[in-house]
């Protein structure tokens, strides 16, 4: 029978779930919108950035290493967790040492509370039991499903709560914090089995080994996801971040999700039939053609309906952000269709082409954007991700030819 019915109920579960997170976080964008300033946005988007640049400079690529290893993963949990710990404990020092650096870098010195108050959450996410990446390298989507979406509404909830009753941008970092907090407590409730303190070199020598490509690949596709913001941040101001930021959440949520749902869930099937590469083959071009079907008349609709959109639901002080969505959703459509090949790449142990296709993504973005800024402000910097996009669509086909059209 193969894994088609297993990829399908994995589609059906992963979409219901990512289809009623996104539902949910739109709901949470449109109130939160109402409630704080794009400047608030901004100040919290700064504190965001450094966050997940940290984060992703300390990847370890455990988390796809476990899914890749014909071996039981109960081998490396105990490692993989004292290396999320630790993780979580430099993560969290680094944040703290560099909140007034990055405010005054970024001429904001209201972002140093936020960034303290940021610096408990990769702490507490670094105790969540590692185990829960089982729901995904068995192919278990269904308990995936409930398991991310009691975090996801907690989430939603915790943090409408705390804005609604003080209007701060601060309430966004504790709900950043409570849902973090909600996690590891669920992990522990609800997985087993519990990993202990005991650390395996070996193994964690032999995880480091193959996740060092998904490191230097996730730090190029921070700067690529997020130079842009950087870039805004710097050159204009708090506000225009903000705004910014709030055009290119819109946009990914109808957008680039839908492709990343199903890149999810085709991941741990690619690696079960990675050896067959005429089936493989097969795979990824019915895998491309269903996220081009589904992605195409989002951003479309996004596109000309992008006006009446702001106008609704974000309020008169948001309608800066209608050309810049339009430029997004452009985006949105391009990055979804050609990041589907990251999931076949990674299930074929081929890491250092993801980092390639980024790198020249991110060569693009660089070249562009700070004459695209100057010239056209937050426009330019959507301008300069398609720019980045496209770049790197030929160097990905060479690597998909290579892998799944070369003879022998």
């Amino acid at each position: 029978m193969g894994y088609f019915k297993t990829t399908i109920k994995g589609v059906a579960w992963m979409g219901a779930l990512r289809s009623l997170t996104r539902v949910i976080a739109f709901v949470k964008i449109v109130v939160l919108a109402r409630m704080l300033s794009p400047l608030q946005f901004g100040l919290f988007g700064i504190a965001s950035l450094v966050l997940a640049f940290l984060e992703i400079l300390t990847e370890t690529g455990i988390n796809a290493f476990l899914i890749q290893e014909d071996s039981k993963i109960e081998e490396y949990l105990n490692s993989a967790w004292v290396v999320s710990i630790f993780r979580g404990l430099l993560i969290s020092f680094s944040v703290l040492v560099l909140s007034i650096p990055i405010a005054l870098f970024f001429n904001t010195p209201e972002a140093t509370r936020l960034l303290i108050l940021m610096s408990s959450a990769p702490l507490l996410r670094g105790f969540i039991n590692p185990t829960v990446i089982r729901f995904q390298k068995d192919l278990q989507f269904k308990k995936e499903f409930y398991f991310r979406l009691c975090i996801f509404s907690f989430d939603a909830v915790i943090t409408i709560l705390l804005v609604f009753s003080t209007r701060s941008a601060e309430s966004l970092v504790w709900g950043m914090v409570g849902s973090t907090l909600f996690e590891l407590i669920l992990s522990w409730l609800v997985i087993r089995p519990f990993p202990k303190i005991e650390f395996e070199k070996d193994r964690v020598r032999k995880v480091f080994n193959r996740g060092k490509w998904l490191t230097l690949a996730g730090t190029f596709e921070y700067f690529f996801q997020h130079g842009d913001d950087i870039v805004v941040g710097k050159l204009l101001n708090t506000t225009s971040l903000g705004i910014y930021q709030i055009a290119y959440k819109v946009s990914t949520l109808p957008i680039t999700e839908g492709g990343e749902i199903i890149s999810k869930v085709v991941f741990p099937v690619y690696v079960k039939i990675s050896e067959d590469k005429k089936r493989l083959k097969k795979a990824y071009l019915k895998v491309l053609g269903a996220i081009s079907v589904i992605i195409v008349p989002f951003g479309l609709l996004l596109f000309l309906f992008a006006e009446p959109f702001v106008t609704i639901f974000l309020g008169s002080q948001w309608l800066d952000a209608i050309p810049v969505l339009r430029v997004l959703a452009v985006f949105g459509v391009i990055r979804a269709i050609s990041g589907s090949s990251s999931a076949l790449f990674l299930a074929l142990k081929k890491q250092k082409y993801i980092t390639l296709v980024t790198f020249v993504s991110i060569l693009g973005l660089a070249i562009t954007i700070l004459p695209l800024v100057n010239a056209y402000g937050i426009v330019g910097a959507a301008l300069s991700t398609i720019i980045g996009s496209v770049a790197a669509i030929p160097v990905m086909y060479h690597f998909l030819r290579k892998e799944l059209y070369a003879k022998g």
